[in-house]
């Protein structure tokens, strides 16, 4: 593995846990200090769950490596890969917040978790597409 690799590999290994980060301390400002329950109802018709750590983390670090593997990919395809990325990110964020919108039990439960979905975009965007290959 060259040096650029580990140094492309590294940078994004940043971003995905800065995202993780940035979403718990989020999670852990809301709950905690703001007193704000999180409930959402992840199907419609389903009774709402708690949206925990476990899930922040989960959920947080899922979309940041699906983020990563679909800049690696299109590295591999185009040679506008990162224009492309930053088309896709900025439309997946923007349809990500519909689940907090129409699932959140709350206005503020829904606006507490848009805040982490917008928390790991703010770190995620930028950092993934700083680290694309050049054209």
């Amino acid at each position: 593995m060259s040096n650029v690799t580990r140094s492309t590999a590294a940078m994004r290994a940043v971003a995905v846990l800065g995202a993780v980060v940035a979403t718990l301390v989020v999670w852990t400002v809301e709950t905690q200090l703001l007193g704000i329950d999180l409930r959402a109802s992840p199907v419609p018709g389903v009774a709402p769950v708690v949206v925990g750590p476990p899930a922040v983390v989960s959920f947080t670090l899922v979309a940041g490596l699906v983020a990563w593997a679909l800049l690696a990919v299109l590295e591999r395809a185009t040679p506008r890969a990162r224009g492309v990325w930053l088309t896709v990110a900025v439309v997946a964020l923007l349809i990500s917040l519909a689940g907090p919108l129409g699932g959140a039990v709350t206005a503020t439960a829904a606006v507490g978790l848009a805040c982490m979905h917008l928390a790991a975009a703010a770190v995620l965007i930028p950092l993934l597409a700083r680290s694309a290959a050049p054209r």
